[in-house]
């Protein structure tokens, strides 16, 4: 029987995921996320997905409802095609994940403590579509967080074959650096690949890599830098209209602009003069033309926050050279508030990341999957 491309993406933010799967060919049926901004953005930027602004307890509990609730005449064409739903991409927050008295032996005490809710929920729905196919996205911490008690428990709850109805998932758990995949950005997180029949990361990873077209191959292989994702966009101050989407400096202070003029490429607040009050070590750092970014998070905009000046203007990154570090197309538009604008950019799976490891789950499903 042939597999279907239909995706769901849990806590999608503004999209990264859904495009790196869009690319490779999928069609991604349902997104759900709670911030009604974000899910703005989200949908003008994928009109063709059926977005549900709500919280994943809210989805899950009345699931019918709730896709009633915003497909209107399109139900019978939603509801086709999430009963022939193949992947489910997407990850709890990590803030999600905790454990109340220190070590818990048991998967159900995990599941029902209260504060690890979000995890509970994107099971559910992995329980209900039982896909063929899941790929789950967090920050690297979680492989230690709790002495290693967490990743264990979402291992023996995804492992236990009297969870779903046909069968356990066996899990490829993998630590990921985005600038090993075409990413212009340092960028290291967990992807854990579930799947209903066994296969190995790397085996399929080469098949892929063998089976790329020349300019495929470049696209993924290619060690990229900070001028390759932005050189091209014209200097911008915070009073000045470009009419590249996104692309708007923030207006700095005084002090901060003095502070940024003082700092070569690579370097950081310990070359100022001062004792800069900042919990980040690269507070006040300065990016450089020929390296990758370091990791884009949600506060891109402030320079105490990390490495994001701009290579050779005193200012930070805008939002669009943020977004272009990240792989997104100029196309693709935030919308809302300055603040939120840069958490939908800092919180995205790099689409690029996503569209290779979307080839990955493709090519599992033409080829069959690799014993290991």
């Amino acid at each position: 029987m042939p597999h279907s491309m239909n995706v769901i993406d849990l806590f999608s933010g503004a999209g990264g995921f859904s495009l790196g799967f869009k690319l490779a060919g999928f069609n991604i049926v349902l997104a759900n996320e709670i911030n009604p901004t974000i899910a703005d953005s989200y949908s003008r930027n994928n009109p063709g997905t059926l977005m549900v602004n709500a919280d994943i307890k809210c989805l899950v509990d009345d699931f019918d409802g709730a896709i009633a609730g915003v497909a209107g005449d399109r139900l019978c064409e939603i509801n086709q095609k999430l009963s022939e739903i193949s992947v489910v991409i997407g990850g709890p927050p990590c803030q999600g994940f905790s454990m109340a008295g220190g070590r818990i032996r048991k998967a159900k005490e995990f599941m029902e403590d209260g504060r690890n809710f979000l995890f509970k929920y994107y099971f559910k729905v992995i329980q209900r579509f039982e896909p063929e196919f899941f790929v789950f996205e967090n920050v690297e911490g979680i492989l230690s967080s709790h002495k290693g008690d967490i990743i264990k428990q979402i291992c023996s709850i995804f492992s236990d074959a009297d969870n779903f109805k046909k069968g356990a998932y066996h899990l490829s758990i993998n630590t990921l650096n985005a600038a090993d995949y075409g990413v212009p950005q340092m960028r290291r997180r967990v992807l854990i690949i579930g799947s209903k029949s066994k296969f190995d990361f790397d085996d399929v990873k080469a098949k892929v890599v063998s089976s790329l077209s020349k300019d495929e191959l470049l696209l993924f292989t290619k060690k990229r830098t900070v001028r390759d994702a932005i050189f091209d966009l014209s200097a911008v101050s915070p009073y000045t209209y470009n009419e590249v989407p996104n692309h708007v400096a923030t207006r700095h202070s005084a002090k901060a602009i003095e502070r940024m003029a003082k700092i070569k490429p690579n370097e950081n607040w310990v070359s100022l003069d001062e004792d800069i009050k900042s919990v980040h070590s690269g507070s006040y750092g300065r990016l450089d033309w020929d390296k990758p970014a370091t990791t884009i998070t949600t506060r891109f905009d402030t320079p105490s926050a990390g490495r994001y000046i701009h290579p050779v203007e005193n200012r930070t990154l805008t939002p669009r050279e943020a977004a272009r570090i990240q792989t997104f197309p100029d196309d693709y538009i935030f919308y809302g508030s300055k603040s939120s604008v840069c958490t939908q950019i800092g919180n995205a799976v790099p689409p690029r990341l996503a569209y290779f490891i979307a080839i990955m789950i493709k090519t599992l499903m033409e080829n069959g999957s690799t014993t290991v």
